[in-house]
């Protein structure tokens, strides 16, 4: 499937103005980069791509199109995201345990990292929106295969982000 060139430079440049607004997934990452270093950097990004995977196949099923619809049910994914983070930065405050092994620590933390990154993007309400309201825009009805341009633009979506 050949996407037209000025529909893409739109979308790219739109995708560009969205990723320059700092959101829950940014903080995270910054976050975890700044206090766990590089290797924790990588892992909390590959956990908030894949976490961004949820939203692409929310999207492809249309279990999007029932958030959009429900002030109620978006309302419960924003507040367990913010919950969530509220709790991830408590619990970073206050535990203090000493670690014995350091490299099986390493491995465990990257590991939470990792799978906290999943959850900070599956619930991060700017990731939803943008699969709600702003990638429809690029999906031409009229086409011979729609999905096929919802999930070519999904990926596309996923890696500028």
């Amino acid at each position: 499937m050949i996407v037209d060139p000025g529909t893409l430079a739109i979308f790219a440049l739109a995708s560009a103005a969205l990723i320059a607004v700092p959101g829950p997934a940014v903080l995270y990452i910054v976050t975890r980069s700044i206090h766990q270093g590089r290797r924790a950097g990588v892992a909390s990004v590959l956990g908030i791509e894949t976490g961004a995977l949820v939203h692409v196949a929310a999207a492809a099923v249309g279990l999007s199109a029932v958030l959009a619809s429900s002030a109620m049910a978006f309302s419960v994914v924003k507040y367990a995201g913010a919950a969530y983070l509220i709790g991830l930065g408590l619990w970073t405050v206050f535990s203090g345990h000493a670690e014995k092994d350091a490299s099986v620590v390493i491995a465990v933390r990257l590991r939470r990292v990792y799978a906290q990154g999943v959850v900070v993007n599956a619930f991060n309400p700017k990731v939803a929106l943008f699969f709600l309201a702003f990638l429809p825009q690029f999906i031409d009805p009229d086409a011979a295969h729609p999905a096929l341009q919802t999930s070519a633009t999904c990926r596309e979506a996923s890696m500028s982000r």
